[in-house]
């Protein structure tokens, strides 16, 4: 009887799959893929960023940058008023201050001006010195002046977002963005 009931049973059972099988199901049609289409709706409302090149030379910490993009204009504010640089880099060539600039572990002391940040003046004398940014916002490009006392005594930092008072009162500072203001001697690569 268990036999029966068994052979009985797989043929009800395989019936029914075959049924389904060759119906002609629902109507159902799955969704159009809209992915595309969303990804660039929400690439319009990002601002364009301006990086000199990727992010390939970083060295030690540093690297992770959180949202970094251009300013846009908000309620009440004009989109095309002109911005003025109040960055040292505006400083015109004839009208910049000269300054010597020992890079100490290169063994070397060059002229700076006073428009050019440290990590130009490196690059310009085909240093291979570390950075990731150029913005101030992380610390791969971070050097120590070892003159003693407060960096900011040294140089001047446009955009410097990551090193607080306690590491500028320790002589660190952040090369892509530190003008010289004063004779100094720069150990690279040196985060706080």
């Amino acid at each position: 009887m268990v036999t029966t009931v068994g052979i009985v049973g797989g043929a009800i059972l395989t019936l029914v799959a075959v049924i389904l099988h060759l119906s002609g199901g629902s109507d159902w049609k799955p969704r159009e893929d809209i992915s595309q289409d969303v990804i660039e709706k929400r690439a319009e409302s990002v601002p364009e960023t301006d990086f000199p090149e990727p992010s390939n030379r970083t060295l030690g910490g540093g690297g992770a940058v959180a949202a970094v993009g251009t300013e846009v204009a908000g309620e009440g504010e004009l989109a095309d008023e002109a911005e003025i640089d109040e960055s040292p880099a505006a400083i015109p060539d004839d009208e910049a201050a000269t300054f010597e600039v020992e890079y100490a572990k290169e063994g070397k002391t060059v002229e700076v001006k006073e428009n050019e940040t440290l990590l130009e003046a490196g690059e310009d004398e085909d240093w291979d010195l570390p950075y990731a940014c150029r913005e101030g916002q992380c610390i791969s490009c971070a050097g120590h002046v070892a003159d003693g006392g407060h960096a900011e005594d040294y140089v001047e930092h446009h955009t410097n977002q990551m090193l607080g008072e306690p590491e500028l009162d320790e002589g660190y500072t952040l090369t892509c963005v530190a003008y010289p203001t004063d004779d100094l001697t720069l150990e690279t690569g040196e985060s706080p």
